[in-house]
């Protein structure tokens, strides 16, 4: 079980991922982009992962070679996001943005099926190793916003590059497990995908998510603008993932206990409370410091109890389009829409109304899980 280099790339994807959606939208209006501008650009971000994952997965699941793939599209996300130092104007920056999307976003769900063959019959410990992500998210953003507060905003794509070089390199020190028996497919892709409850899953991932759009884009600047400073916009980013570390690091023992579907219900019901507590109260830094408490559950918890379930709902051949369609329905067109509603409402009906207008999607999600997930079901 090679827990330390698993663990690394998690480290440094997720210490990029915490100089991106922290602070690339405040990197954004510093050169001269709108609201609405900067909304379309993290949208083409986000839609990279509805077709570069299940294009990769697909390869991955057809070829076997999942771990070849996962070092080339580290990689090309290095070279490639190299050109946001070379591009001005809206159409250059979303050609980099797209490019570099389309090969950092193929790596992940492929990770996530290399963790899980290395994990094998305990797969419930996922969160220990994917916890270090969360570390290297709370490294990075506190870090990143005390450099931002000093230096200026250039300094976001430089750290950028640094971690994604970081990702290459850890990849390069993970072995291959090889593929799962064949006898252990759970069926067809499109088959599974129009069970009920298959069904009900996935589209409750994809409201979770377009309830987040509007945080992932706008958080920070919405902060910035009710007069917080970047060190307190990070530090809030961080507390907010320190909780979530604890939260995967006890996971294996929250989900032999309550079971997926409750913590799934748990969690968009926090979501509802934490966007109207978010949405609703700006200047209070005592509700945002709550707001903030309450990531442990609605990605924390949300995801790792997702990610559960995605590993046994797809498996054998088809365990790498299983993540990948998780992955691009979730994290890719539940985010691309509600990051392109959101620069749409900042626009046209302010910041508070665009976060308590987050709350409905959690609900959706919410009627989903409850209606159709399987309660009697246990894994």
């Amino acid at each position: 079980m090679p827990y330390w280099r698993l663990s690394s790339f998690y480290f440094f994807y997720f210490a990029a991922l915490g100089a991106l959606i922290p602070f690339w939208g405040l990197y954004l209006k510093d050169r001269g982009f709108t609201p609405l501008a900067i909304g379309e650009l993290m949208a083409i971000l986000m839609a990279t992962k509805i077709v570069a994952p299940n294009l990769w997965g697909w390869i991955a699941d057809r070829t076997g070679a999942r771990l070849s793939m996962v070092r080339l599209a580290s990689l090309l996300t290095l070279l490639t996001f190299s050109g946001i130092f070379a591009v001005d104007g809206f159409w250059g920056i979303a050609l980099v943005m797209a490019l570099f999307g389309f090969f950092w976003n193929a790596s992940l769900p492929q990770i996530e099926v290399i963790t899980f063959n290395h994990l094998g019959p305990r797969a419930r410990h996922y969160a220990t190793i994917r916890l270090w992500g969360s570390i290297g998210f709370i490294i990075a953003v506190p870090t990143l916003g005390a450099a931002v507060e000093r230096t200026g905003t250039q300094v976001v794509p430089e750290l950028v590059l640094v971690f994604y070089a970081g990702i290459w390199l850890s990849s390069l020190a993970i072995p291959d497990p090889g593929r799962p028996p064949v006898e252990q497919s759970s069926g067809s892709l499109s088959g599974l995908m129009r069970q009920p409850e298959i069904a009900a899953f996935l589209t409750a991932c994809f409201f979770m998510q377009v309830s987040h759009g509007a945080f992932y884009v706008f958080y920070s600047l919405y902060l910035t603008e009710a007069g917080y400073s970047s060190t307190t916009v990070g530090a809030l980013w961080a507390w907010g993932v320190v909780l979530e570390v604890l939260v995967f690091w006890r996971m294996h023992h929250l989900l032999a206990r309550f079971g997926a579907r409750r913590i799934l219900l748990v969690s968009l019901g926090l979501a509802v409370l934490r966007w109207l507590l978010t949405g609703g109260f700006a200047a209070n830094p005592v509700l945002q410091l709550f707001a903030q408490t309450l990531h442990a559950a609605t990605f924390g918890a949300f995801h790792a109890a997702a990610i559960h379930l995605v590993h046994h709902y797809f498996s054998g051949r088809i365990q790498g389009r299983g993540q990948a369609l998780y992955s691009s329905l979730s994290f890719g067109a539940g985010v691309a829409v509600g990051s392109l509603l959101s620069g749409v409402l900042w626009s046209n009906a302010g910041a508070g109304f665009t976060f308590v207008l987050s709350a409905p999607a959690a609900g959706l999600g919410w009627l989903a899980v409850w209606g159709w997930v399987d309660k009697e079901r246990r894994y």
